[in-house]
């Protein structure tokens, strides 16, 4: 660790305060622009593809998505890229099925088309959910990894006076500037995170004299294998294929903390497009953050551990000046975590709890009730982040906990999006049964009695949930009136919206197939 600090030069620390400066004077220029709740919550639905996509890029890469993956590609392999790349085929989904209905419908939030499809109880159990594991989850760890990164590199800073700071930081200019803030600021993140990144890349290649021969002569058999075998303790090829897709779904699809930029676009081309370029982008992090952490294998074979392999890499590897670069990347992707889990909590409560159908809420006060719920929500992460270093490795496989949501989710989303058949009662009974299994299959998988990976469970759970949805409203459940037609997807709706649209390469196909060819390419290579 000392070593890591005497690489940090003071023009490293002046780059990094010259990031800070920039994002706090954008997040004070938007707040002052920012009048109203929807101002607040969804941009004045007014965001443009290429900051959506840039946004659902930056806001998605954490600081423990980058150490994690470098770490993970050291140690076992690249395999974990497989979480990032599919992460096009849950993003396919949301583009051409669900970002059509979504705006059709106006929501501000994705449990509030649970409302329109279903019904209130059900909106509201789903919200609650998403907030809880939001605030506790994603925020409290956000800023709990990125306390540890800042430790690193400044051994004398407390962890718990890191927590603060970058809550208080990333949760000011989310509380005042909103949405907007947090995209115009993602949009620099995502910027900073792909070219600083990128140089780590190039320079680790440069190490092996740019020959693909030699990095693979250097690793271990297997090390650049996707596709493992089914009893791969990391991602068996089951998992692989079926599961990691699922859990994306969830987190791409249903999750206000990433839909919301999709809610806040001008137009729906635009919400398509920001989706699929998002997807395009994620393909990226394979080449520089997942092989660079292979490649880390020769170069630096004696680290103690596998999460050393991001900090030593930046500051043994990069001259000063591009080192503070690549650090104000990792405080961007701490940032762009925690400014983004704060304003979807906020808006979920405005939206979903604070307004009723018999009771609105005003602009301005939706504006200040969501600029408390930030800061309340910020405290309760800054609280809960320092504990996460006393739980005793629980950290490690949280992760895994988030698959007990997925399953009912993807099959009530899902099917409530393509048939007309399933009804509110049955959506909120396989929410709360198949997520009660899922915890109890979670806890028989911790002490192991449980033998399935769970990218694997999840994938049984999926079609286990999709079937008893289906079975219940069919038979003792059934509907109790005909949805809208507007809350329902048909393939037939997928023609006529591009029927007259503009073509050539603007064209939200051509980014489809794009994407689709963009993930079987990397498969191929890989495999």
């Amino acid at each position: 660790m000392e070593s890591v600090q005497t690489h940090i030069t003071t023009l490293d620390i002046a780059v990094i305060i010259a990031y800070l400066v920039v994002v706090l004077a954008i997040g004070i220029w938007v707040s002052m622009r920012t009048k109203t709740g929807d101002d607040l919550f969804l941009g004045g639905r007014s965001l443009a593809w290429g900051a959506i996509g840039l946004s659902l890029f930056a806001s998605n890469i954490s600081t423990t998505t980058i150490i994690g993956l470098t770490g993970s590609a050291y140690a076992t392999g690249i395999a974990s890229s497989a979480f990032e790349w599919m992460s096009g085929i849950p993003l396919i989904f949301l583009a051409l099925i669900f970002a059509p209905l979504y705006l059709k419908a106006k929501v501000t939030t994705t449990p509030e088309w649970l409302d329109q499809r279903y019904s209130r109880k059900v909106r509201l159990y789903f919200s609650a959910l998403t907030i809880f594991f939001t605030v506790v989850v994603e925020t409290a760890g956000g800023l709990y990894a990125g306390g540890v990164v800042l430790t690193t590199f400044f051994p004398d800073l407390p962890l718990w006076l890191s927590c603060i700071a970058i809550g208080a930081f990333a949760g000011g200019y989310a509380a005042t500037g909103g949405l907007k803030a947090v995209v115009y600021t993602d949009v620099i993140q995502a910027v900073i995170l792909l070219v600083g990144c990128s140089i780590v890349a190039f320079l680790m290649f440069q190490s092996l004299d740019f020959s693909w021969d030699r990095v693979r002569e250097a690793l271990p058999e297997g090390h650049l294998d996707i596709v493992k075998p089914i009893d791969d303790p990391g991602l068996p090829w089951p998992g692989l294929f079926l599961g990691v897709w699922m859990l994306g779904f969830w987190y791409w699809v249903t999750n206000q903390y990433v839909v919301q930029r999709v809610l806040g676009a001008r137009s729906l081309p635009d919400a398509q497009r920001g989706a699929l370029f998002g997807g395009i982008l994620k393909c990226v992090p394979l080449f520089i953050m997942v092989l660079p952490g292979a490649m880390a294998v020769p170069l630096l074979p004696d680290l103690p551990t596998q999460d050393m392999v991001f900090p030593t890499m930046i500051t043994q590897i990069l001259p000063p000046g591009l080192t503070g670069l690549v650090l104000a990347g990792l405080v961007a992707a701490i940032m762009s975590t925690v400014d983004s889990t704060l304003n979807s909590s906020s808006t979920l409560v405005v939206h979903d709890f604070l307004t009723r159908p018999d009771r609105a809420v005003a602009p301005e006060a939706a504006r200040r009730y969501g600029s408390l719920c930030t800061v309340l929500f910020m405290l309760i992460a800054v609280l809960v982040a320092p504990l996460i270093q006393y739980a005793d490795g629980i950290w490690s496989y949280l992760q895994q906990a988030f698959s007990i949501l997925v399953p009912p989710v993807v099959a009530v989303f899902f099917l409530g999006a393509v048939s007309s058949r399933v009804g509110e009662t049955s959506a909120l009974v396989t929410l709360v049964s198949m997520h009660l299994l899922g915890i109890i299959l979670f806890v028989l998988g911790q002490v192991g009695l449980w033998p399935l990976h769970y990218t694997i469970t999840v994938a049984l759970m999926t079609i286990a949930s999709c079937l008893l949805h289906l079975g219940l409203s069919a038979t003792i459940l059934p509907r109790h009136a005909a949805p809208d037609d507007h809350l329902i997807w048909r393939p037939v709706d997928l023609v006529a919206e591009f029927r007259g649209s503009r073509m050539g390469l603007m064209d939200v196909r051509l980014w489809a197939v794009a994407l689709v060819l963009c993930m079987a390419a990397i498969l191929i290579a890989f495999w």
